[in-house]
Order: structure tokens, then sequence, then C-alpha cells
């Protein structure tokens, strides 16, 4: 096949994908709120007209502060003395604004302190390092990470709302960040192929565990705190918001699952060049004992993370001395548990999966180059 020929289909292939990616892009999304003349903009503090700090030291009530807008207009808004919205003002600081417009009327509150800045800088510091760090295939990670965003963003939320069941969703997105992710690391190579089916079984098999905990312990993806915010996008969109709490475990195991998987491929490959002639089930045990080395400390990282990310409700249930029969079936606690085990469930048996698999087709590998072999012809 010509190379002019080759070129054209891949081009042909990316126009398709570009074209059908626009078109599950076409969605209609419900409104929380009436968000009809608001937006959300830039402004500077110029100057705070009325402060809110009280002789003890404390905030009490709203701030009055003139603002600078992007435009350069000067306004007057209000800042409020919130944990979760507003800030305290001071001249110079950059803050984003909420501006309301009904008809002639308008007005202006300080939503935050403006991020963005700090946010961008983090990301491009995370990603130097990876690349400084990584070399070429720091390169890649890079870019993994980015078409893994991209997936998330423009493949798998359109595919909620257009109905497709989130279970379904996220099976299909985390084969395709698994097969990116393992393509642009190893390349086209038996490693990549082993580590691509042992990732995609442990994240399976995280999966099932979660849906048999889920029936055996009666939970659901209802039994969520942020339920009655789900439960109107629901009513407005076609998401089955109830299985949204099953593809997140599966998300949530799809790192550490390839973590693992790399590692037990990766290190099988490794044998395989050093000793082309060691048996497969040699090369299983190999892997298998790479694993076991790993496997512990990757569960525990991700029932760590898991924990971390509850930490809040962790110390409120101990703060409170709850009594034990009401911590074990509490909604909250059972779906960590769920989350935490269910995902080292799928990384231990990734481990045995991707053992067999490298062992498989690398012995596979070497029965095809000895049949080719000069050696063994004529």
């Amino acid at each position: 096949m010509n190379t002019w020929f080759k070129r054209l289909l891949a081009a042909l292939a990316v126009f398709a994908v570009l074209a059908g990616l626009v078109q599950l892009n076409d969605v209609t999304k419900p409104e929380l709120v009436n968000t009809d003349g608001r937006q959300f903009t830039k402004a500077v503090v110029t100057d705070v007209l009325r402060d809110n700090v009280q002789e003890n030291g404390s905030r009490i009530g709203d701030q009055i502060v003139t603002l600078r807008l992007a435009d350069g207009k000067e306004v007057t808004a209000n800042c409020p003395n919130g944990l979760l919205f507003g800030t305290v003002c001071e001249p110079g600081m950059s803050v984003i604004v909420i501006a309301s417009k009904t008809g002639s009327l308008a007005s202006y509150t300080v939503y935050s302190y403006d991020r963005m800045t700090a946010v961008i800088a983090f990301l491009a510091f995370f990603a130097l390092l990876l690349m400084l760090v990584g070399g070429k295939k720091g390169i890649k990670s890079v870019i993994a990470l980015t078409a893994t965003f991209a997936c998330f963003l423009f493949f798998f939320f359109p595919l909620l709302l257009h109905g497709i069941s989130p279970i379904f969703a996220a099976v299909i997105t985390s084969t395709i960040v698994l097969s990116l992710t393992v393509w642009l690391i190893c390349g086209p190579t038996r490693q990549a192929i082993a580590a691509g089916l042992a990732s995609f079984g442990g994240v399976l098999s995280a999966g099932i565990a979660a849906e048999v905990f889920g029936r055996l312990a009666h939970l659901s993806g209802y039994n969520v705190p942020n339920i009655e915010s789900l439960l109107f996008i629901s009513q407005n969109s076609k998401i089955d918001v109830g299985e949204l709490l099953f593809a997140g475990i599966l998300f949530a195991s799809l790192g550490a699952v390839l973590d693992i998987a790399m590692d037990v491929s990766a290190a099988a490959a490794e044998i395989h060049s050093q000793s082309p002639d060691k048996p497969v089930r040699e090369l299983l045990k190999s892997g298998m004992r790479v694993g076991q080395d790993v496997m512990g400390t990757m569960a525990a990282t991700l029932i760590l993370a898991v924990f971390g990310g509850s930490l809040g409700t962790w110390v409120l249930d101990y703060v409170y001395d709850l009594p034990f029969l009401q911590l074990l079936n509490s909604n909250s606690l059972d779906i960590v548990i769920m989350q935490g085990l269910s995902g080292g469930i799928g990384v231990i048996l990734t481990v045995p999966i991707a053992a067999g698999c490298s062992a498989f087709l690398l012995a596979h590998q070497r029965a095809s180059v000895h049949e080719t072999s000069p050696s063994q012809i004529g």
C-alpha cells in the first residue's frame, strides 16, 4: 500500500472521528436555575467601601467594594462572607464577579477569588515536571492525560445526555482511554496488548464486584448525598442517575489497574528480552511475583485515595462517636467501602490476568520467531 494512500486513509479516519464527535456533542442541557441575564466576568478590586471585620477580628456580614471590570467599567459590588462563595476583598485583588441584569437594572456580586492563574501555573508545572523526569514517555503521558480528559468531556458526558447507560458508556470510554494510553506509552507491542487486556479485565472486575456488593447491601446510585440535584437532571434529560455511582467506580479504579498491569507486563517483557527461552510457566511465575510485590501497595493506594476523598465524613463520624451499628449501616460509609474494596478487587485480579496474558503473548512471539528463523528452514 502506497504511503500517500495510507495518509489519505488516516486523514479520512480523523475527519470521520471529528465529525462524529461534533454530532455527538450536539446536545441540549437542562438548566438547573434560571441564568438569563447572568454572566461571570473578571474584575479587580479598587476600593473597599464598607468592611465587615469586627473588633475581635471576626467577619460578620458582607463587604461593599468597588470593582473595575474587564472592560474598564467601575461598579459597586457586594462580597458575601461565606466559606463556599465570596472572599475577603482587598484593593488590587483579582476576583470573579456575577453580573446579573434585569432590564436596565444591574447588580454585581463577588463570586470568588480569581484562581485561573494558579490553576494554569500548577497544571503547567505538573506537565513540565512529568516531561522532564519521564523524557519521551513523559511527553506521551501528558498527551495521554490530555486525551483522557477530552474523552470524558467530549465523549462520555454527551453519551449520557443521549440516553446511553452510564455503565455501558463508562466501559466504552475506559476501553478508549486504556487503548490510547497503552498505545502511546508502549506502542503497538505485545506488552501493550497484554497490559490493555489486563487493564480492561481489572476494571470490569471492579465494576462487577461493585454491582454484586450493591445488590447484596441494597445500595444504589440514589443513596448519594447530591441525589436531589441529580434527580432534577434525570427528570429533564435522558441520564440514568442510578448508574452513575457504579460508572464512577470503573473510572476510579482505572488508574490503579492500568498502573499494575503496566508494571507486570513490563517486567515480563524485560525478563523475556533477557531470557528469550524462558518457558511460559516461568514467565507466568515471574509476572505473578512482580504483581504480588506491587499488588498490596497499589490496593492500599486506591483505598487510601477513597478514604482521603471522604475524610470529612470520617472525621464527623469519629467526633460524634456514632454507634457501630449506625456507622456500618449508613449509606455514605457503605458506599465508600464499596468503592475502595471494589477497586481493590480489580487491582488484585489484574495481576494474574496481566501475568497470564504477558506469558502467553511473549511465548507466542518466541514461537513465531523460531518458526520463521533461517536455521529452521530447509
